[in-house]
């Protein structure tokens, strides 16, 4: 497997919940992506999807 990089877009700015805007991680997770290892990271990956698609779904009628 190969190394997992940051999802980092450069749009760094937090919410009120400390979610980025930008990539959707949380203040805690950004602080912590440089000493996790690649589990870790790909975990942190998958949450930060999981924000980006809630915070973009339309509810259903």
């Amino acid at each position: 497997m190969s190394a997992v990089t940051s999802p980092c877009v450069n749009i760094c700015a937090l919410d009120e919940q400390d979610i980025c805007v930008g990539c959707y991680r949380s203040a805690a997770e950004i602080t912590a992506w440089t000493s996790l290892g690649e589990e870790g990271k790909r975990e942190v990956v998958r949450r930060a999807e999981k924000r980006y698609r809630e915070a973009w779904s339309t509810p259903s009628s």
